[in-house]
């Protein structure tokens, strides 16, 4: 199979941190597929990052020649530029979101991935439809808080700050 894997994402959230989501689109030939969902609270380089990487766990088969097309600078050019690699090798330090990183790299090792960036509501069918996926993600999360998930990444980053300062003595 020689036909390359087109993947577009976008990420969303409403309030930044907030109820947030992301939405992809996978095509090969004739064939695709969409994939969203939505998250309690989160912020959007997380749900634009979540998106890519979802949307690359979702191939059945390794080595698959990729291309990712996304509006986001945050994703596209730490991939390109190479930044994800350096914060891999500096073991993370503090960098935010490395949970999703880890995940991104532990995927994206497995095929043949290239990023081009697009601009954001600038008419591209495709991205305009990711954005349309994630934000309904986003308002459905906020709409119905039960049912959404809960980025647990998120929380824990918020979580591992709650030791910054001293108490009251």
């Amino acid at each position: 199979m020689g036909e390359i894997i087109e993947i577009f994402t976008d990420g969303s959230a409403r309030g930044n941190p907030g109820p947030g989501g992301y939405g992809a689109l996978l095509r090969c030939g004739a064939h695709s597929k969409e994939l969203s969902a939505g998250y309690l609270n989160t912020t959007n380089n997380r749900m634009e990052l979540l998106g890519v990487i979802v949307a690359l766990e979702a191939l059945k088969k390794p080595h698959l020649k990729v291309l990712v097309t996304s509006d986001s600078k945050y994703v596209t050019e730490a991939v390109s530029k190479g930044w994800v690699f350096k914060w891999e090798q500096k073991s993370w330090a503090k960098r935010p979101n490395s949970d999703l990183w880890r995940r991104f790299l532990q995927i994206y090792r497995q095929h043949d991935v290239t990023f081009r960036w697009i601009k954001g509501h600038a008419g591209f069918p495709e991205n305009e439809r990711c954005d349309a996926l994630a934000t309904a993600a986003a308002d459905a999360a906020a709409a119905n808080p039960a049912h959404a998930l809960k980025d647990e990444g998120y929380q824990g980053a918020l979580n591992d700050q709650s030791d910054l300062f001293k108490e009251n003595e």
